[in-house]
């Protein structure tokens, strides 16, 4: 087997490590799934178990991402490949093998991948995070505009054509996978951040 294909492999697996329900089980005794939004994620960690194990999510998913890229990057495979894996980590985490491919909405691991392929293009797009969660209290909102710009970003700041289209295609994802989010933001009804 061809060092690539390892390295897609081991990213998929590593990205479907379900970080928050482990540190849940491990900090809170639960499923992380069975309480708040049922997600995976560091935002249902974080409004569940607290700060703590909610920063340890983040980090832990964030990682899940960046890993993999820096590996390809590493082993001097070409862009592609590079792309591929954290693409690999991100699909992982949002399509787990280990929960049935039902996973997280990928927004940290997506983090890790961005940090991995276009450091540069994160800034600005953490920007519009950080501005859209404080204006509007939703962290949902802020993950899908960030999700929407972020190719944009890459696009201006970095040129790689495939580097732009696997940043396009995980902000597509993040989107699809905030529906719900949207449902309730138009209804009114979506939590906001306490802080």
């Amino acid at each position: 087997m061809t060092l690539p294909i390892v390295i897609i492999l081991g990213a998929y697996l590593l990205g479907s490590v379900p970080t928050g329900l482990l540190l849940a089980k491990a900090f809170g005794d639960m499923d992380i799934r069975t309480t708040g939004s049922g997600n995976i994620g560091a935002t249902n960690v974080y409004r569940t178990l607290g700060r703590k194990v909610g920063i340890m999510t983040l980090a832990g998913d964030c990682l899940k991402g960046l890993a993999p890229v820096l590996a390809a990057k590493y082993a001097g495979l070409p862009d592609l490949w590079v792309a591929l894996a954290g693409l690999a980590a991100f699909l992982g985490h949002v399509y787990t093998v280990f929960l049935g491919f039902k996973g997280g909405k990928g927004v940290a691991t997506a983090l890790g991948v961005f940090l991995g392929l276009s450091p540069l293009a994160v800034l600005p797009a953490l920007a519009v995070f950080v501005g859209v969660v404080l204006k509007w209290r939703y962290v949902s909102l802020g993950s899908i505009i960030a999700a929407a710009v972020m190719p944009i970003f890459v696009a201006v700041l970095d040129h790689r054509l495939v580097v732009i289209a696997v940043t396009a295609a995980i902000g597509c994802i993040i989107i699809q996978k905030h529906k719900e989010n949207i449902r309730r933001l138009q209804e009114g009804t979506e939590s906001k951040f306490k802080g």
